[in-house]
């Protein structure tokens, strides 16, 4: 599992893109690369890094299901995932 704090951070840039989104995609259509520099780091989606929601794995993570893949397969074992079932031909 990843540190608590790498899982902290993450989450706050998420909060971050959210929160100036909006503001961002104004000034790119503007064309204002000033304003856009003065705006925090973390605000940019381009800092954002995929992680386990469970686990906080930043590698092996499927889009779809939003966990890792050794979560994924688990869950798939214990059934708790709907629809999901072990391929066998």
């Amino acid at each position: 599992m990843a540190k608590k704090s790498v899982i902290a951070r993450e989450k706050k840039r998420r909060k971050l893109v959210e929160k100036y989104a909006a503001k961002r995609a104004e000034l790119k259509a503007a064309g204002d690369y000033e304003g856009l520099q003065k705006l925090p780091r973390d605000s940019a989606a381009v800092r954002l890094h995929n992680r386990c929601a469970l686990t906080g794995r930043p590698r092996g993570f499927l889009r779809k299901f939003g966990i890792s893949r050794v979560i994924f397969r688990e869950m798939a074992h214990d059934g708790k995932i709907p629809g999901v079932r072990k391929a066998s031909w």
